[in-house]
């Protein structure tokens, strides 16, 4: 079985269990944890998230692509 948590390690809450899940990876060989890495380049990701807070920006509609541009 297969379960895929996410854990926010910038909270108390999330610290906590991640220390609680590594101690228990240690103490049994049954467990093991798994990081998922993202499959987009960490260079796309930072132009993505730059674009999103830029006030320069062109916003298209969908219904009507054309007149958009």
């Amino acid at each position: 079985m297969e379960v895929t948590i996410k854990i926010n390690e910038k909270t108390k809450a999330g610290k906590t269990f991640k220390s609680l899940l590594e101690l228990f990876v240690q103490e049994h060989k049954g467990v093991e944890i798994v990081e998922n890495k993202s499959p987009y380049k960490p260079e796309f990701v930072e132009m993505v998230k730059k674009a999103a807070k830029s006030k320069n920006r062109t916003t298209i509609n969908p219904e009507n692509v054309w007149e958009s541009l």
